[in-house]
């Protein structure tokens, strides 16, 4: 008899209410490169509502969404070490450009796509990591160490932003923050930004500079490159790096090449699905290093059972979070409804 498992679906782009089920699919079996993990914990991200509300093509005729989660090693398929069933891990990709993401109670996927999370850490903080932690990281330390450097923030409060704070500042950086909601700078303070500025402040520029000193702000990090990319290039020091991992407002932003060349400027881009392996779990060791010295603040807003993922769901659209929302994977799910992978459901 096929095993089954607590899953959530969707089978049409549409709103959370109309889309998503919740029921039973059979467990999944890892092929030749894979693990099997029994899921503790799925996270929701703004890239796992946008993608059910229609932001990129289905490609599949029935979706497991969510990208980002963790639990414990169960199996592993052929050619990979036996050593690694009973491992804790957080997985990352989980619903990259595949059907089978974290909603569920297991997840069948490449081991490349999980790294370690320590033993003091939990789940619900592991689920929280993949899409954040390593688009962070990447945005911090892509280029190499930042010790000694000026690292300007923008959007502080921001789950991607809060991470890349604290890690800049322990990687030894300076950092300049900006925000739109100046009543929770603090936050953004208290986990290592030595300044905190209002990105809406007519005189940004000049405060960034004088806050930087005379080496100046040496790399930028935006989840909003095209509306800040003017701002940002008269910050930025001559040789210095802009970083976006985002651009929604501003998607075709004017290039102002030569302004930009005059500074011998480089402006790049991230895909954190994109990491190369190698990069991926160099970065995800920086984290878990973090994490096991206690030095790394994951806030979490709200964890509810699985079969309230439509309510999550709702709540990233908002946008209006000081945490993560996580879904615990191990809840009972109601109603019961099973997929038959053909005709319907039993």
């Amino acid at each position: 008899m096929t095993a089954m498992m607590q899953a959530v679906w969707y089978e049409a782009n549409g709103t959370a209410e109309e889309v998503l089920v919740t029921g039973e699919v059979p467990v999944p079996t890892p092929n030749s490169g894979e693990v099997l993990v029994r899921l503790h914990a799925s996270g929701v991200n703004p890239s796992d509502v946008k993608a059910r509300a229609g932001s990129r093509p289905m490609g599949f005729p029935r979706v497991i969404p969510h990208s980002d989660g963790a639990g414990i090693i169960e199996a592993v398929g052929t050619g990979v070490d036996p050593a690694m069933v009973g491992r804790r891990v957080f997985v990352r990709n989980g619903q990259w450009r595949r059907a089978m993401g974290t909603a569920a109670r297991f997840i069948a996927i490449d081991a490349v796509y999980v790294h370690p999370l320590p033993d003091r850490v939990g789940f619900e903080t592991g689920a929280s990591l993949g899409i954040p932690a390593l688009t962070a990281a990447c945005a911090v330390l892509r280029d190499g160490p930042v010790d000694g450097d000026t690292v300007m923030i923008h959007g502080g409060n921001g789950s991607v932003a809060r991470m890349a704070v604290q890690i800049a500042a322990d990687c030894g950086a300076t950092v300049i923050a900006t925000t739109g909601d100046m009543t929770r700078a603090d936050r953004i303070r208290d986990v290592g930004a030595a300044h905190v500025f209002d990105y809406r402040d007519p005189d940004l520029v000049g405060a960034v500079r004088a806050a930087a000193g005379s080496a100046g702000v040496t790399r930028i990090i935006d989840p909003e490159c095209g509306a800040n990319l003017a701002t940002s290039i008269d910050i930025i020091a001559e040789k210095g790096v802009i970083v976006g991992y985002g651009s929604i407002q501003v998607p075709m932003p004017e290039l102002p090449f030569l302004r930009m060349m005059f500074k011998n400027v480089t402006l790049s881009s991230i895909l954190v699905y994109l990491l190369e392996a190698d990069e991926a779990a160099a970065y995800a060791a920086i984290v878990g290093d973090m994490l096991a010295r206690e030095v790394l603040d994951v806030p979490l807003q709200e964890r509810m059972p699985l079969h309230e993922v439509a309510r999550a769901h709702r709540i990233v659209e908002t946008g209006d979070r000081t945490g993560a929302i996580i879904l615990t994977t191990a809840c009972p799910v109601l109603p019961r409804l099973v997929y038959s992978g053909g005709s319907g459901y039993i």
